[in-house]
């Protein structure tokens, strides 16, 4: 009795060990914070989907290739790949090495073929692109460093664009991408076919790639495509404002009349805010259209807030009797303070 009660004391004290391992954390994930392209060790970046090379895309140094030989599966397996060095020379198993830079894929493998002719009556040979190496892509426009980056690999939007150095301060609320159709259509929503006939277009809102609230339009970036950031449009605040000038909408499609008067430090003293005009431009005229805004009553809350377009220039006008009882309380100091230095 005395042994089977210690062997289940032992049980019970293993059983607990075990239970009593540390377990392993897990990483959390990493937050990238917004507002500029954040460190890429704080970028999730999900592997985007492989894309075909096409037809006359001619291999270069450096692309990754996967060889696969049914006939040979102890020395070409699906999982096995070779990478084309920088003098365009493909080392493979069997056959040694065939010069394969310049060439398209389907001539590759008739190259292989041939050389395997001499072991294999009739070798079947299917050869994929896994990785392109180093390959142009034209980052222009409102990014730090404007440039024809080298893309080695696979690269998404957001790498290529930190590869310019990210945005600039100037930069506008979207970026535009420009993809031959050799490579087919881009896998955005609002993709569309240039006038041309020959590259598809589309559009990425420069929010969304910052907050990764879409991380689909993150887009695998092939060779040859163009990136282009424009430079951010402007909203006006004229007359009498505090700081009248023009302000960059940035990752903003538009700014509300609020956000404008904040951004022109409020009103001066002789305003007259409540027969406020927002001057809009009319397409195909140079005239531009008022459109009436009461921003006295905006700013109390009894009217809803207004949306500026670019271009726009919000207009607050000047209050006749304020500025006449501006003047006079003017005139009056200055009398004062002179008979005060005249009585000294």
């Amino acid at each position: 009795m005395m042994r089977l009660v210690s062997l289940v004391s032992l049980a019970l004290v293993i059983h607990a060990g075990a239970y009593a391992q540390p377990r392993t954390k897990s990483n959390p994930r990493p937050v990238a914070d917004s507002g500029t392209i954040p460190d890429q060790t704080k970028v999730p970046t999900p592997s985007p989907a492989p894309v075909d090379a096409p037809a006359d895309y001619a291999l270069g140094g450096n692309d990754t290739l996967q060889v696969d030989v049914p006939d040979l599966a102890d020395e070409f397996t699906p999982d096995k790949t070779f990478r084309i060095d920088g003098g365009g020379d493909l080392g493979l198993p069997v056959i040694g090495h065939v010069q394969a830079a310049g060439l398209t894929v389907a001539q590759l493998e008739e190259a292989i073929k041939i050389k395997l002719k001499r072991i294999l009556k009739d070798p079947d040979v299917v050869v994929t692109v896994v990785t392109f190496g180093s390959q142009p892509v034209s980052v222009l426009g409102s990014v730090l460093n404007p440039q024809i980056v080298q893309i080695g690999g696979r690269k998404n939007l957001f790498e290529v664009l930190s590869m310019a150095g990210g945005f600039a301060d100037d930069a506008g609320y979207k970026v535009t991408i420009t993809r031959d159709l050799k490579w087919g259509a881009l896998p955005l929503a609002n993709a569309h076919i240039d006038d041309t006939g020959q590259f598809s277009v589309g559009s990425v809102r420069v929010k969304d790639l910052l907050n990764f609230s879409n991380t689909a339009e993150n887009i695998l970036i092939l060779p040859g495509d163009k990136i282009a950031v424009p430079t951010s449009e402007l909203v006006y605040a004229v007359g009498n404002v505090t700081k009248p000038g023009g302000f960059l909408l940035n990752q903003h499609e538009s700014l509300s009349a609020l956000q404008v008067v904040s951004l022109a430090e409020g009103f001066d003293k002789t305003a007259a805010p409540q027969r406020a005009k927002i001057l809009r431009v009319v397409p195909g005229s140079p005239n531009r259209s008022e459109i009436p805004v009461n921003l006295k009553a905006l700013m109390q809350g009894k009217t809803p807030d207004f949306q500026l377009q670019p271009d726009d220039i919000l207009f607050v006008p000047n209050s006749r009797a304020k500025s006449a009882g501006y003047d006079a309380l003017t005139a009056v100091t200055a009398a004062t303070g002179a008979l005060i230095y005249t009585a000294r």
